[in-house]
């Protein structure tokens, strides 16, 4: 499906020239994401990335009269960063100091399984630290993850660092590209998101092997 087709994208191009629509239904969108809902991140950020190119290329897309204010690209991309990073926060600080009551609760369940938490624990126990940066690109581990980390008592000045440097690296810059090349870019910001992944994968290789090595280093008695 082309994005111009998704719902998402069909609904905010409604207000594609009130931007301050466009930045409240961003920051609300974020959050219902960050919370689980079925409101993909990416669908939005790169929806939104295509109505600042459309706002930006008025022959393609033209306004509803003249002067009419499109979608900033520089306000869009602090809107949608601070909103994501704020929000990952919010659903840790729940998972802190709520989480033990939440599990209890059947709807939690459904969104928090078994396997979720098995997975979330396997990879912390594996990673370390550096596992919310890969909840931050696993869509389906996000708010299960960022909620464990708070009920494991993660510090939290280091939650916000990890994740919001794994959001400065994902949000901004999908929201950028989109607005500058428009949908032609789609192929290349999957390749892109990839490319992340992996580099990402290697950091956490070489930050195990190094943590195997202390470790090897340490069982090794004095001469």
């Amino acid at each position: 499906m082309s994005l111009a087709e998704e719902p998402i994208f069909i609904w905010l191009s409604q207000f594609a020239y009130e931007p301050e629509m466009v930045y409240g239904s961003l920051i609300v969108m974020m959050f219902l994401s960050s919370f689980g809902l079925p409101i993909p991140e990416e669908v939005t950020l790169l929806s939104v990335g295509l109505l600042t190119y459309l706002g930006a290329h008025p022959e393609i897309f033209p306004p509803p009269f003249e002067g009419a204010k499109s979608i900033n690209l520089t306000w869009a991309m602090v809107i949608a960063t601070l909103a994501v990073w704020v929000s990952d926060f919010v659903v840790f600080l729940i998972g802190r100091h709520f989480g033990t009551v939440l599990l209890r609760q059947p709807w939690l369940r459904r969104v928090f399984p078994q396997s979720a938490q098995e997975k979330i624990e396997h990879w912390t126990q594996k990673y370390g630290a550096y596992t919310c940066a890969i909840f931050r690109f696993t869509p389906g581990l996000r708010f299960p993850g960022h909620l464990a980390y708070g009920m494991m008592k993660f510090p939290a000045w280091k939650f916000l660092l990890i994740d919001g440097a794994a959001v400065l690296i994902s949000v901004p810059t999908q929201i950028y590209l989109m607005a500058t090349y428009g949908e032609a870019i789609l192929g290349t910001l999957k390749e892109f998101k990839v490319i992340m992944f992996s580099l990402l994968g290697i950091l956490l290789l070489i930050l195990l092997i190094r943590k195997i090595v202390t470790w090897k280093k340490r069982g090794i008695p004095d001469s």
